[in-house]
């Protein structure tokens, strides 16, 4: 499944229990007439992707949907879900920073020399 959206809010990657478990939270907010504010949860190596992504940056996220069951001292039995990312990726195109920004059109004169005629030096 997907999700596309607006990164609302990038949280720290969060160490839990002795055995090095990671976890980092995003939200994004979904752009429909009723946008939504989702959390997903990227864990242990998945981490790191969201090293590269900013507030503000409107994205695709792949995801799992995850469900536990859990019994509580007193013997209730409650369900918990949990949505998972495994991939995110900018809906915005990059831009090269190799090249020089692209002046304003007002910045150029219009060409006036401009023959009609192209002279005819082909060759065949």
């Amino acid at each position: 499944m997907e999700l596309q959206g607006k990164i609302k809010l990038i949280g720290e990657t969060k160490e839990y229990g002795n055995n090095g478990f990671r976890k980092r939270e995003v939200v994004i907010t979904t752009q429909e007439q009723y946008p939504q504010s989702i959390l997903v949860e990227f864990i242990q190596d998945k981490c790191d992707l969201l090293n590269n992504f900013a507030v503000g940056q409107d994205v695709k996220i792949s995801i799992n949907i995850r469900g536990r069951e859990w019994t509580n001292p007193q013997g209730e039995v409650k369900y918990f879900n949990s949505i998972q990312g495994w991939r995110i990726e900018s809906l915005q195109p990059e831009m090269s920073q190799n090249l020089p920004p692209m002046p304003p059109e007002d910045a150029f004169e219009p060409a006036t020399d401009i023959n009609t005629e192209e002279p005819d030096d082909l060759p065949f």
